[in-house]
């Protein structure tokens, strides 16, 4: 059942209770009354298929398919590209696989904030449950949806408008942002991916008795692959100034001389050109890769370096963790909650703390073995089908519950 949240919540919140192992998404139930909500609809950004999906994305995916396997009938509401399929099979096999829900493209990234409205009224029509992902420019929902509204929330901008965006536009956008998580949505439950993004929010002024917690999941890894020879450090993720390559870019300069080994960087975006550039020796820009190449790397790798100015959550994290690989992060909102700090990998506090922290798990072989035993054995808590399985509880209580609106 999903968490109600206390007044301050913890910033490394217990884990779930474990459970028998589950499969990564849940079949649908053998018996029963219909669900409730049974028609749900996801309005978001992008689409898993577009090029610049990322977490956010994934979580919406799987926790849509895990509503359809349950005889929910879902649709994604998104802007830019939208596919019926994904770009590739979980694990490369037999080609892209068609969705267990309907996916709808409202217009361009940008357009279709204004198109929103209108497409879900000609193209998809009536549901029981919108589920607004706001994940930085608002849809404004409660303002033209009269149905049961539910927002969703990976996490809060603040500093990244003006990281972003020039001074004016970046005040205009952190205000709406503001406004309408803790204005227009001020009758509506709130899910958040973390403590630390339910934190945020009821700093905003969002009552902690409208928040849920639905964490996000990890796939269950398959067979792993033997940790590289010599040293292999991974950073992964979309190409963005908020991720902070540039700076891991920096602090191998310092820590290839006492490591040596490789740095491989796996994604794409528009800092890209940039990045690759600023690049010094034993650095590889993989780009946009396959399910099984990730697999291997994440495995093989023998850190995961994650210097992001700002994390709802850091899915990668669990990722690599799944695959015993520990990881070094700042020591910011979203990764004190992915991260147990000193069990599961280490959090800096600084630059020159990150790039100790990186020397000393790389001289030390037992050390990482520790923190990977445990980071593995801390996944088995974090699986789809509990991430599932806690979005529809709150899914059907902001069903039956929504107050009525004046």
């Amino acid at each position: 059942m999903p968490q109600h949240v206390p007044p301050s919540p913890p910033l490394s919140p217990p884990a779930p209770s474990p459970s028998p192992a589950p499969s990564p998404l849940p079949g649908p139930p053998s018996s029963g009354p219909p669900p409730l909500p049974r028609r749900i609809v996801f309005l978001a950004r992008r689409d898993l298929g577009n090029p610049a999906a990322g977490g956010s994305e994934l979580l919406v995916d799987r926790i849509a398919e895990g509503l359809t396997a349950h005889g929910h009938q879902v649709t994604l509401l998104c802007g830019g590209p939208a596919s019926p399929k994904l770009l590739a099979s979980p694990h490369d096999q037999g080609g892209a696989p068609a969705r267990g829900y309907r996916v709808v493209s409202a217009g361009g990234d940008a357009g279709h904030f204004l198109r929103a409205p209108r497409q879900l009224a000609r193209r998809v029509g009536a549901c029981d449950l919108l589920v607004e992902v706001c994940n930085g420019m608002p849809y404004l929902a409660p303002l033209w949806h009269r149905g049961p509204t539910l927002c969703l929330v990976n996490h809060v901008h603040t500093d990244l408008w003006q990281m972003r965006y020039p001074g004016p536009a970046a005040r205009l956008g952190r205000r709406l942002e503001h406004w309408a998580l803790a204005g227009t949505h001020r009758r509506n439950l709130m899910v958040a991916v973390s403590g630390s993004t339910a934190s945020a929010l009821h700093g905003l002024g969002v009552e902690p008795d409208r928040i849920r917690l639905v964490y996000n999941g990890v796939e269950e890894p398959g067979p792993l692959v033997p940790k590289a020879p010599e040293p292999l450090f991974l950073a992964m993720g979309r190409l963005v100034e908020y991720k902070r390559i540039d700076l891991l870019l920096r602090l191998w300069e310092r820590v290839r001389p006492v490591t040596g080994g490789r740095l491989v960087i796996v994604g794409d975006g528009p800092e890209r050109a940039r990045l690759t550039a600023m690049a010094g020796p034993d650095v590889t820009f993989t780009g946009h890769i396959s399910e099984r190449r990730k697999h291997q790397l994440l495995c093989s790798a023998w850190l995961l370096l994650h210097p992001s100015l700002v994390e709802g959550w850091g899915l990668v994290v669990m990722e690599a963790a799944a695959r015993r690989t520990p990881a070094v992060g700042f020591d910011i909102p979203g990764l004190r909650d992915s991260v147990e700090d000193g069990v599961t990998g280490l959090l800096a506090r600084g630059e020159s703390s990150f790039a100790a922290h990186w020397c000393t798990l790389a001289l030390s072989a037992h050390r990482r073995d520790a923190l990977g035993a445990a980071a593995e054995q801390r996944t088995a808590h974090f699986r789809w089908s509990h991430t599932v399985r806690s979005f529809r509880a709150v899914a059907a209580e902001a069903f039956i519950n929504t107050l009525p609106r004046r």
